[in-house]
């Protein structure tokens, strides 16, 4: 099937070298707000079709997937197009900047009957199962809390630090912990407590966020962008604990009991980037025609960003295109 990707940023690259490498999926058309930078990217990546403009490339007829890879600040407006083209749309994190702009997004595919879904990867990775079956194994007892981190020296990127770019610690890489606890502690929250440092533009720079559920589990998260962390997950039983190296791309899985011996170790499957996943099941939705993934359903990206929303609402933090 067909590829479009809107956007030819550094995460666009990634996509086409994933595609690349599948079967099942064809590098077609990418688009750019400049023609020259996307006929660029096309001839690097092997793409068909370069267009100047994104209304271009949602009305060419082969498209049968437009991934969008523009910053979240435009997530909405870039998805709203392609749903009312009829294309179906795997939309990059954080889905939209805030759960009103999620909800308008899902209830426009619903009236269009149009597959749109969130591409955290995490949700559709084959290590997401493994840790479940872990867990619910019992091998580590009765699991009472988790902690994640993940953090990277990105803050010289203009559009982390931009807050018309909807740029901050929390939409770029606090989604993947809170991913992180939702996945695998579900959505029954009491409520979630932080603390921020802001940058000097206005955006979160580092963050910790404290998520307690109803039954008294907690999850303790971190992120930030301007160093690095060892991006661990890890859950915390009365019979040991299970560390995942790398919450957003899991390359790893080591159980230990309370002697902190290695008792369990287990790789996940070899891939092209881990964006395959997202991609084939994306496909396989289309084909079988479903308006949503299983694996991140539409009200699951919502409650997601009702979560950064309450969030950024304690901080004071609020994205210009949300003044209105």
């Amino acid at each position: 099937m067909n590829i479009g990707i809107i956007g030819a940023g550094s995460i666009a690259g990634s996509m086409a070298v994933t595609v690349n490498g599948m079967k099942n999926a064809e590098c077609y058309a990418i688009a750019s707000r400049t023609l020259t930078k996307a006929q660029q990217f096309a001839e690097k990546f092997g793409f068909k079709k370069a267009y100047g403009s994104y209304e271009e490339l949602v009305h060419d007829e082969n498209v049968d997937l437009v991934y969008i890879a523009t910053p979240h600040s435009e997530h909405y407006e870039n998805a709203l197009l392609c749903i009312n083209a009829g294309k179906p749309v795997l939309c990059e994190k954080s889905f939209t900047v805030n759960a009103e702009e999620a909800m308008k997004l899902k209830e426009a595919a619903a009236e269009k009957n149009v597959f749109i879904t969130e591409a955290i990867w995490p949700r559709y990775m084959p290590s997401r199962k493994m840790i479940d079956d872990l867990l619910n194994s019992g091998v580590i007892g009765k699991v009472d809390m988790l902690t994640a981190n993940l953090s990277y020296v990105i803050s010289q990127n203009k559009r982390l630090t931009d807050p018309a770019l909807a740029g901050g610690a929390l939409l770029d890489v606090g989604v993947y912990g809170i991913n992180f606890a939702l996945m695998h502690f579900g959505k029954e929250i009491d409520r979630v407590d932080s603390t921020v440092c802001m940058t000097e533009t206005g955006v979160d720079g580092r963050e910790t966020l404290t998520v307690r559920y109803k039954d008294g589990r907690l999850a303790v998260l971190t992120h930030g962008m301007f160093s690095r962390s060892d991006r661990k997950g890890i859950f915390y039983g009365d019979k040991g604990y299970i560390v995942v190296e790398n919450i957003n791309n899991p390359s790893e899985i080591n159980v230990y009991d309370t002697n902190d011996v290695l008792i369990k170790h287990e790789d996940v499957p070899e891939q092209i980037t881990g964006y395959e996943y997202e991609v084939t099941e994306s496909l396989e939705c289309i084909a079988d025609g479903k308006t949503e993934s299983d694996s991140m359903p539409l009200a699951e990206s919502v409650y997601m960003m009702k979560i950064m929303d309450g969030i950024r609402k304690d901080w004071g933090l609020v994205y210009p295109k949300e003044i209105r």
